[in-house]
């Protein structure tokens, strides 16, 4: 396999990126699909892009490659961004939701898509074991520093729940802000089913957009380049997971060129 030209793949990916920004999306799709015959495990979230714009498909998922490197890049400035500047509380929320419909306590919680380890802060007094895994290793090694979780691995999620070998399952799944980064959830909910516990809570937030937008499809890519899911989908797919949902609330996941972002908290139990 040839290697990766970077210095042709970071030319076409700034071209693609001015003409997208200049309204000029016909002439941004053929530098992004450029971008992507350069480099097809699309670290620079070509794909999702394209889909953005109109120009190309909805893929079923934002690439591993792209998640990672969004994520390492970010690591270091992540809680001051998100948190301080655009106003994300999902974790918290979660835990306020949890607080009042699924309060615990839980022996042994698995946090998805971890970050820089926000949720183990928020769920420090429900949880008493607590394993993380993202597959941003800047992002480990932030969450590392708080001192809150027993173990911590570097891996993308769906194959980690689906090859992880330990005897004991969790009796509490938390994934915040994950499901942006995946479109079809069916494999994932399937997953999490398989390693939560009977009687277990699955906690996690999604972002979504006015019903009129999921007329043709069951999740599209917003205009911010992540996964805006029905919530009607959401409650199928759980269902045919067999994990019933038990709590929805309506939230507002962050700010975004100084608009709410809308989306949903979802409590859901394994019976």
């Amino acid at each position: 396999m040839q290697d990766t030209d970077f210095d042709a793949l970071e030319r076409t990916y700034n071209r693609a990126l001015k003409l997208e920004k200049a309204g000029r999306l016909d002439e941004a799709a053929i530098a992004w699909r450029k971008v992507l015959e350069i480099d097809p495990a699309d670290c620079g979230g070509a794909a999702v892009r394209l889909a953005a714009m109109g120009r190309g498909a909805t893929p079923l998922r934002a690439s591993p490659a792209y998640v990672a490197t969004l994520f390492d890049q970010h690591a270091e400035a992540f809680d001051s961004i998100l948190v301080d500047q655009l106003g994300y509380d999902a974790p918290n929320l979660i835990a306020q939701a949890m607080r009042e419909h699924a309060p615990g306590p839980y022996g042994r919680m698995l946090d998805l898509g971890c970050g820089t380890g926000l949720c183990a802060v928020a769920l420090q007094d429900m949880t008493r074991n607590r394993t993380c895994v993202d597959i941003s290793e800047e992002m480990i090694e932030k969450a590392a520093e708080r001192d809150l979780y027993d173990d911590l691995y570097i891996a993308e999620i769906v194959s980690f729940l689906k090859e992880e070998t330990e005897e004991a399952n969790w009796d509490l799944v938390v994934a915040a802000d994950v499901l942006p980064y995946l479109g079809d959830i069916a494999e994932f909910f399937a997953a999490v089913s398989a390693r939560l516990n009977a009687g277990g809570t699955f906690a996690f937030s999604t972002e979504t957009l006015e019903q009129e937008a999921f007329a043709d499809a069951p999740y599209v890519v917003n205009a911010n380049h992540r996964f805006a899911h029905d919530p009607f989908y959401i409650n199928d797919t759980l269902a045919a997971a067999g994990i019933d949902t038990i709590f929805v609330a309506d939230i507002d996941v962050r700010m975004e060129d100084g608009a709410p972002v809308p989306g949903h908290l979802f409590l859901a139990r394994k019976f």
